[in-house]
Parts: structure tokens; C-alpha cells; sequence
């Protein structure tokens, strides 16, 4: 008679788990960090970045956002009633940016028209980029200057970097007791993105 070879049960070597290379945690950025949920590539899109300045545009000088919202600024919710608050406000603005106050200097960014007269923009806000126009994205409140323009006003271009040049106030601007911005200007004129 024949008789098979025995056979043993099939077994898998063991295997001890591999032990994880020591990377300092900030090198070792987690798997979640690493990789964009699909459903959100959708939605990223680019906005478009301003170029720098000269330092000085026929005397006006050259001003950037990153200068101008290169601090923190709390924004109260509540109205300012009265002058200590104003006082703690204004404290938040460092002095570097308010040795602009009253200064010509000209801003590159992107117009959104507040008011608009026989076709030209009277009064407007230059801001950083175009989150708030194409995204609305409210930007922080260093981040835009409310601008009315001298003169009959300039021609709407929303779609491409500006620059505008005038005097510009730094402080606090309030409406109705409610704090609105921290920049204003009295536009002088405007130059576009070929003029340059």
C-alpha cells in the first residue's frame, strides 16, 4: 500500500512589526496633512498675486499689503463709545505703519466700486487680492483701503492689479459707532496694469 507523505499545516513566519524610523514630529507631517481630500481640489483656485512696487511712483512712495497687514488688529463687535476704547484700538497699529498717516504713497491691489458716477468709480476699496470679489472671502480689516477718488472719478477694472496713488489716512474710521476700516485715502489718480 501506498502511504502519502504527511503533510503539516502551512504556517506563516512570524513577523515582528517594523519599527518606525525617529524623525522629529515636526519632519513626520501626518498622512492627513500630507494628502488633499479629493472633494476639495475642486474648490482651491488661485489667487492671482501682486507684484512689488518701486519704492518711490512720481513721488508717491511705494506701499505694499504686506506692509500694511503685516500685524494683528482685534476687531470689536461692539460699538466704541467712547475715547479710552479708540485709544486701545489705535494702540493695535504699529507705529512704522502710522508714520504713513497723511503721507502720498502709492498701493497696488484689486478695485471693488462702492460708488459708481457716469460710468467712472467715485468712490471704491483697493484690496489685497481678490478673495473678497471672486470668492467672498471677507478679508481682515488691514487688508483693504476705502479710497474716493478726486476729480470725476477713474475707469472700473476689477479683473487685474492697479495701482493708486493719494494721501493716505491711517486710523481707526468709524460709522454709526461701529469700527469700519483702519485705511482711508483721497485718491489723486490711478495707473494700470500696463502702465507700469
Amino acid at each position: 500500500p501506498e502511504t502519502k507523505p504527511e503533510t503539516k499545516p502551512e504556517t506563516k513566519p512570524e513577523t515582528k512589526p517594523e519599527a518606525a524610523p525617529d524623525l522629529p514630529s515636526e519632519k513626520a507631517p501626518s498622512a492627513a496633512v500630507e494628502k488633499t481630500p479629493s472633494n476639495l481640489v475642486e474648490l482651491v483656485q488661485p489667487v492671482e498675486a501682486v507684484d512689488e512696487l518701486p519704492e518711490a511712483i512720481d513721488g508717491y512712495e511705494g506701499v505694499t499689503f504686506d506692509k500694511l497687514a503685516s500685524f494683528p488688529y482685534e476687531v470689536p463687535l461692539d460699538p466704541v463709545t467712547n475715547r479710552v476704547e479708540l485709544v486701545k484700538l489705535n494702540a493695535q497699529i504699529p507705529e512704522r505703519i502710522k508714520s504713513l498717516d497723511k503721507k502720498p504713497v502709492a498701493i497696488r491691489g484689486f478695485m471693488l466700486p462702492l460708488k459708481v458716477e457716469n460710468g467712472l468709480v467715485t468712490e471704491l476699496l483697493i484690496m489685497r487680492d481678490q478673495s473678497m470679489c471672486c470668492f467672498g472671502t471677507v478679508p481682515k480689516i488691514n487688508e483693504w483701503i476705502n479710497i474716493r477718488m478726486a476729480g470725476e472719478g477713474v475707469q472700473p477694472i476689477m479683473d487685474q492689479a492697479i495701482t493708486l496713488m493719494g494721501q493716505l489716512k491711517v486710523g481707526e474710521v468709524l460709522e454709526n459707532d461701529y469700527l469700519v476700516g483702519i485705511y482711508e485715502m483721497e485718491g489723486d489718480k490711478m495707473i494700470g496694469p500696463l502702465d507700469l
